[in-house]
């Protein structure tokens, strides 16, 4: 893997050149770990001939930091170039002005922009493979805790077993805090797991996600507690499903930004509902090394999607004081010759009943 990460800064050092930086000051983790291979390393100055990471990094100076001392500042002070690019959404007022303070050398500090969440947004195919094992993983804890009887225990309780469940099955940890959603709860996609209880006729609604590698994936299922669901339940199930099923299917290579939103928006709207309050700003967004990556797919949105790219798609509709139904998936954007986007999260989206 050092080739790869060797020919990421490469690709790095390109856009620096053509944007007129003699060097750049990586401080974001997960694009720090993208270029080095390694979560060891607190930031990495790329230059035009070398690169220096605070903490070590295969294939690059390895920076000792004292304790206390802030690496990008550390690394700020040995850049002899007279341009220097940071990440400014990634630094504190207070860290930009220590960083400015430590280069003398340098006449100009510019903003990198997102340029490393740009280079990331096209996965190669180890880390694809890294996500599909991360949606297994998380698969398989679904699919065990779905045996097992639920009636009776808390939102918290069931999102802390989910999240052993999967390190359990080889994960790093959850891709993101688990989030359980009961009755009324169900179907929230901002609901944070509490005391709420799961009682016979609840809608259940489940978000989670594995880390694998570093490398996260997410989906969100609904189902419904007890022996068969009531017919709103069934009724919203489907416009849900139905929805999600045509933003899926309507990911394509060279396809807009804004075009699953759309397609979701159009069945929820056909069905009789408000699909700005549904899908808020937009149903997915890149996943890889962080959750919520670039591209965002929202109706204004601008951009089109690349073969290899890695999204979420997710709808829910949420009726208050009764409940709704979410459901998420990760796909894999591919040609319609290699059989179109991948599927990573495969646990069924039919409406079970537990």
């Amino acid at each position: 893997m050092g080739k790869v990460h060797e020919e990421r800064r490469d690709r790095m050092r390109e856009r620096c050149s053509a944007a007129g930086l003699d060097a750049a000051l990586v401080t974001r983790p997960a694009n720090v770990r993208w270029l080095t291979g390694t979560d060891t390393a607190a930031a990495l100055l790329l230059t035009r001939d070398g690169a220096e990471a605070a903490g070590p990094a295969g294939g690059c100076t390895v920076l000792p930091v004292p304790a206390g001392a802030d690496p990008a500042v550390l690394l700020a002070a040995r850049c002899r170039g007279r341009t220097l690019g940071v990440e400014e959404h990634d630094l504190t007022v207070a860290r930009h002005r220590a960083v400015a303070a430590a280069a003398p050398a340098v006449e100009d500090l510019r903003d990198l922009g997102r340029a490393v969440e740009q280079l990331r947004t096209v996965k190669d195919e180890e880390e694809i493979s890294c996500l599909r094992i991360a949606g297994e993983i998380a698969d398989q804890a679904l699919g065990e805790l779905l045996e097992s009887i639920l009636i009776g225990r808390t939102e918290r309780h069931l999102a802390m077993e989910l999240e052993r469940r999967m390190i359990d099955h080889g994960a790093d940890s959850a891709a993101f805090p688990t989030r359980v959603g009961a009755g009324d709860h169900s179907g929230r996609a901002d609901h944070s797991s509490g005391d709420r209880r799961v009682e016979d006729g609840d809608f259940l609604t489940v978000a989670l996600g594995a880390c694998y590698r570093g490398y996260r994936t997410a989906a969100t299922r609904t189902f419904v507690v007890g022996l068969s669901p009531a017919d709103w339940q069934s009724e919203l199930h489907r416009q849900v499903f139905d929805a999600q099923r045509a933003a899926r299917e309507s990911l394509a290579v060279g396809g807009g930004y804004q075009v699953a939103d759309r397609a979701a928006g159009r069945v929820l709207e056909a069905a009789g509902r408000v699909a700005g309050e549904s899908l808020g700003a937009g149903v997915g967004a890149g996943v890889g090394l962080e959750i919520g990556e670039e591209p965002h797919l929202g109706p204004q949105e601008l951009g089109k999607l690349d073969n290899r790219v890695p999204v979420t798609v997710g709808v829910g509709v949420c009726i208050p004081g009764r409940g709704g139904v979410r459901i998420e998936d990760t796909l894999v954007v591919r040609p319609s010759e290699d059989g179109g986007p991948e599927l990573l999260t495969i646990t069924t989206k039919e409406l079970l009943a537990l």
